[in-house]
């Protein structure tokens, strides 16, 4: 479900409340996590942390009006939902994400090419996804991108 909010603050104000709790959490702990660059935005219809046009004129390769995705967050209908480029990106990083998701996390994970989906929302590993958000730099990530996935 994409969200029609224009601002991540709008966004939060339309979380069912039985999610509010984990959608703050996971804003905070990305947001104290990420390094310097990144930027909070809505874009696609999600909460998410982009490297801005400001760093990076090109933008997205998909849409250049869009500025570079990297990460973000979502409530979906029957879950929550983290997108992680990196992941997709980078099977050093995924690998890293799966072995230790198992030492944080006693529920199986449900994952997607990016997208980890979380059906109940105690169950997010926040501790975890904040270490994931400190993994990648926007100048790492654009470095990255452009080596693997711009054509």
């Amino acid at each position: 479900m994409q969200s029609t909010a224009l601002t991540p603050d709008q966004y939060v104000k339309e979380v069912p409340s039985e999610r509010l709790p984990v959608m703050n959490a996971l804003r905070n702990i990305i947001q104290t996590n990420l390094p310097e660059g990144f930027e909070e935005i809505i874009q696609y219809g999600h909460i998410a942390y982009v490297v801005p046009h400001s760093l990076y004129p090109s933008g997205y390769h998909c849409d250049p009006k869009q500025a570079l995705p990297f990460m973000s967050i979502a409530s979906q209908k029957n879950f929550i939902a983290i997108y992680h480029m990196g992941l997709y990106a980078d099977p050093l990083m995924m690998d890293w994400f799966v072995k230790k998701y198992s030492e944080h996390s006693n529920v199986k994970l449900d994952m997607g090419k990016s997208c980890l989906r979380f059906k109940k929302p105690e169950h997010v590993p926040l501790e975890l996804i904040g270490e994931l958000a400190s993994k990648v730099s926007p100048a790492k990530w654009i470095a990255f991108y452009e080596a693997n996935i711009k054509r």
